[in-house]
């Protein structure tokens, strides 16, 4: 992660699930993910909006099942608040059984949490980022 003056750019992570479980594994998924670091964590996709529109991160894990509004139209209102914003989706959906709106909402990629870690979070910043 190169910023723009050659620098290393730790990237910023904001954790969404309304599962404190998942929400522990996915931090030390971060953790264990050299050049990412947990910026913030939500359980709701309203706070997710409300922390991503005030400090905007680099990257959002985000559940797609929440309580309030879901992961799908919280993904929509961060990108339209911050393009820039990357997001990946998590669910246990298959991608076959996936909302067809979680296909036009931005997302960077659609990722099943049992094939979530470091090597895969590193890989699709990459192929997203350059």
């Amino acid at each position: 992660m190169n910023a723009a003056d050659g620098t290393t750019k730790t990237v910023s992570v904001l954790i969404v699930d309304d599962q404190l479980p998942f929400r522990a594994v996915a931090r030390t998924v971060i953790g264990l993910t050299a050049g990412f670091e947990v910026a913030g964590e939500a359980e709701t996709g309203e706070q997710a909006v409300a922390l991503a529109v005030a400090q905007p991160p680099d990257l959002v894990l985000m559940d797609i099942n929440l309580p309030g509004i879901n992961g799908i139209e919280a993904t929509r209102r961060i990108r339209a608040a911050h393009p820039g914003v990357a997001v990946i989706l998590l669910s246990t959906y298959s991608e076959a059984d996936l909302p067809d709106d979680a296909r036009e909402v931005g997302a960077i990629a659609y990722v099943h949490k049992e094939d979530f870690g470091p090597a895969l979070v590193r890989e699709l910043w990459q192929q997203n980022r350059g």
